[in-house]
């Protein structure tokens, strides 16, 4: 909730945060790429650091008095070597995004080959995409998911990476909701000469809580978001080995951003403190048991999902099997309405554009934050196929928008 200043300062943005409390208060909040940061969190973000400019690395500062930064910096990146046990740790990435972009610089020359998942397969648009401005300095190949299962094909990933000879090869991705083998794509990796860039930014706090395989000590470079399972705001993170420290760090500074944000790195070094504790552990358990439940509940509903379940928060569904085969984009928007705020997600040999797709993308990581239980994924499952039922029954998403909210209101 905004307080008095930004009320006095400007009515109009203080109302718009309020209806946006509003709308994460009275809706299920699904984005599988989204998370509920913390109070302590918040209040780090929140708070002075936001008046310094901090250039540079800590006892590198290009500006004095610099003590207090330089401490907490290193706070974040001691917290996050416990985490995950990265040799290298540079927690000054705005986003995770921005940390492929400085690992690509860092150590690939343009007009090198990337080899990464398609993304209407699941695969991330900064993995060389066209859209992407990764795709205008990099040539680069795809490789697919089993059009048959949604999984993983490694033989495959392996007989490409022989035709296409990579110069580095992307492994980690926004809708894939089963393990991944780290090692066997490190060691199609070594075989064509690559380096191996592991993309952990939807499963940092899963790692983080070893409850799924961890890619350190195993790929090249691992790169993450820290405002999806691992819950610190806004900003990305890489971890590296000792030898490519200094690599990282020059291509991320001076070469690709300016003054660290000091804020969002504060609110790294809380956020990581707190997944150091029990506590963690204990939500990460939750989120994967609800994402479980909401996908065994899907199923019992008559509806595809992908891979048979999830080993994450993210619960992928295809729609062209039910449901009169309607698009993604259009299902998006009937949750919406019904008081579901999930997206529409490609599905492997998609027929559909990216624009409309064939699937929805579900994540437990919000609702798991607030209390949500594995009953609660149940009674969410009927909703979901209640509304994909009622598409176009104005009255009837409507009705449920109202039982949706009232479920809501019990967990504020």
């Amino acid at each position: 909730m905004p307080d008095e200043h930004v009320r006095s300062a400007d009515p109009d943005t203080n109302q718009a945060i309020e209806h946006e409390e509003e709308l994460q208060q009275t809706s299920l909040m699904m984005i599988a790429s989204e998370n509920i940061a913390t109070p302590a969190v918040q209040e780090a973000q929140g708070s002075v650091l936001t008046n310094r400019n901090a250039l540079g690395y800590p006892g590198s500062r290009l500006y004095p008095g610099a003590e207090n930064i330089d401490e907490i910096e290193s706070l974040a990146i001691e917290y996050a070597k416990d985490l995950w046990g990265a040799d290298h740790v540079n927690v000054q990435p705005h986003s995770g995004s921005l940390a492929n972009l400085a690992v690509y610089l860092a150590v690939l020359e343009p007009g090198d080959t990337i080899l990464s998942l398609d993304p209407s397969d699941g695969g991330h648009i900064t993995h060389g995409s066209d859209l992407h401005v990764s795709g205008d300095l990099y040539d680069t190949e795809y490789y697919h998911l089993d059009t048959d299962t949604g999984r993983l094909n490694y033989d495959e990933i392996a007989q490409r990476a022989e035709t296409v000879d990579p110069d580095m090869i992307i492994s980690g991705y926004s809708t894939y909701p089963r393990e991944i083998d780290w090692q066997q794509i490190q060691e199609t990796a070594d075989t064509a000469d690559a380096y191996h860039l592991a993309d952990i930014a939807h499963l940092s706090g899963l790692i983080a809580a070893d409850r799924y395989p961890s890619p350190v000590g195993v790929a090249d470079f691992c790169t993450g978001s820290t405002y999806k399972t691992i819950r610190t705001g806004r900003g990305g993170f890489i971890l590296s080995d000792e030898e490519y420290a200094e690599a990282i760090d020059t291509a991320l500074f001076p070469r690709l951003q300016g003054g660290a944000a000091m804020p969002n790195i504060a609110g790294k070094a809380v956020g990581f403190a707190e997944a150091l504790k029990p506590t963690f552990t204990e939500y990460i358990d939750r989120v994967i048991a609800n994402a479980r439940s909401l996908a065994a509940s899907l199923s019992d509903h008559g509806i595809r999902v992908m891979t048979d379940g999830t080993d994450t928060h993210i619960v992928l569904i295809d729609l062209q099997e039910s449901h009169h085969n309607i698009a993604g984009s259009e299902a998006e928007q009937a949750l919406e309405a019904a008081g579901v705020i999930a997206n529409k997600a490609s599905v492997p040999n998609d027929p559909r554009q990216p624009s409309d797709a064939s699937g929805l993308r579900f994540g437990t990581t919000n609702l798991t934050a607030q209390g949500f239980t594995e009953s609660d994924m149940e009674a969410i499952a009927e909703w979901i196929v209640r509304a994909l039922d009622n598409i176009r029954e104005e009255h009837e998403l409507e009705l449920i928008a109202t039982e949706i909210e009232s479920l809501c209101q019990t967990y504020q």
